[in-house]
């Protein structure tokens, strides 16, 4: 039963057709125009067509959006920032389901509507962190989906009791786990692999594991993981979050590292920061090693930036690896909609027949014009539901 039409619009800047939605899924897409009379319509008016945003690194539990103003304070380093945030995040409220549904609000206005987002897993907050950010999904009625990465920030082996809290957190439905430097944080590589990738093995989960390190330390970082993920069979579940070294690597060690990380189904995830090495992007792509686009924590302990519009990081990370052709300005779009979906365990997150009902309406001529501009999102759809309308949330 037809339940929304959308008129009259662009998907990927092509021929103007109407969107027929069923319920929360794309029922059917026809010429603009021949759509069987049925259920609600809005006019698309001839805008721009996009699947909704998929965010694939994010850290909705952080933020201080929508409270006054945090100067950022601690050292500027990964050790400085943990310890900042464990001495300062009761003081703002931080975790809690009002801070994450500002947060995911904010998501939802820039046209995001899926989400996997690390939470933070210590021996401070235990599972608060997931709970709150459960509560928020449901005060939003579900029109943001987020999965769930276990995320211990502040270390796993040289905190005793973590690695049962990431178990539990798996037993209890998180879709992942994670990890966090290693060799950097926890000084004990081979103890904090071995230990993810038992509990990732028995609960038959993801893992998605943050590294910093740079150079050769990376790279045997990635070995390691690497030599894990085939050996527990777990190809096509595990990702590698930020992964600076990637980047640094050059020639022959670079491309070993490449072929083994497509053997392996190891994804990739990045905010596109500046001042970092540009990813052999091209390269990945041939190869099918999967890369995912995310803000990370926006207005947070760790840093005062971000307006959560993954479109803007888009735009970043065209900027950071030179992207000029518009087959290439266009890639960088699909990286934050149709290719990101095996982030949040789609089959297919297209404007397609099937597909859950993710639209966002903007005006542009095309998808190259709506990248250098990124615009208002006029309208966006999540799971057939109207969120926002003019511009202006409905949530």
């Amino acid at each position: 039963m037809v339940s929304l039409t959308l008129t009259n619009v662009r998907p990927w800047g092509g021929d103007a057709v109407d969107l027929v939605l069923d319920g929360d899924r794309i029922a059917s897409v026809v010429p603009a125009g021949s759509a069987t009379p049925g259920g609600d319509a809005l006019d698309g008016g001839g805008r721009l067509a996009l699947p909704g945003f998929v965010n694939a690194h994010a850290h909705v539990d952080k933020s201080w959006w929508g409270q006054p103003w945090v100067s950022y304070g601690g050292e500027a380093t990964t050790q400085g920032r943990i310890a900042h945030e464990r001495a300062e995040r009761e003081k703002y409220g931080i975790p809690s389901a009002a801070s994450t549904t500002a947060v995911l609000r904010e998501y939802l206005r820039h046209g995001t509507t899926a989400v996997r987002s690390h939470v933070d897993v210590d021996l401070g907050v235990g599972l608060r962190g997931i709970e709150a950010v459960r509560d928020a999904v449901d005060a939003l009625g579900g029109a943001v989906e987020v999965e769930i990465v276990a995320f211990p920030q502040d270390g796993v082996m040289r905190r005793p009791g973590v690695l049962q809290l990431l178990d539990d957190a798996a037993a209890a439905g998180a879709t992942s786990i994670g990890g966090i430097d290693p060799s950097a944080i926890d000084r004990d590589p081979v103890a904090q692999l071995d230990g993810l990738f038992e509990i990732a093995q028995r609960r038959g989960v993801g893992l998605d594991i943050h590294l910093h390190s740079g150079g050769e330390l990376g790279a045997f970082e990635y070995e390691l993981i690497i030599d894990r993920t085939l050996a527990a069979g777990l190809q096509g579940r595990v990702n590698v979050s930020h992964g600076f070294a990637l980047g640094e690597l050059a020639g022959a060690r670079q491309a070993e590292l490449l072929a083994r990380l497509a053997e392996a189904g190891i994804g990739w995830s990045t905010v596109a920061p500046v001042r970092t090495a540009p990813l052999p992007w091209r390269e990945m792509r041939d190869l099918g090693i999967p890369i995912g686009l995310g803000t990370d924590g926006i207005r947070d302990l760790w840093s005062p930036y971000g307006d959560g519009d993954i479109l803007r990081i888009a735009l970043g990370f065209a900027r950071l690896h030179g992207l000029r052709y518009d087959e290439d300005l266009t890639y960088a779009v699909e990286l934050a909609t149709t290719r990101a979906a095996s982030y949040v365990h789609r089959s297919v997150h297209d404007l397609v027949p099937g597909a859950r009902a993710d639209v966002v309406l903007l005006d542009a001529e095309n998808v190259p014009d709506a990248l250098m501009r990124a615009p208002r999102r006029e309208v966006v759809v999540a799971g057939g539901r109207v969120v926002v309308d003019g511009g202006e949330l409905l949530v």
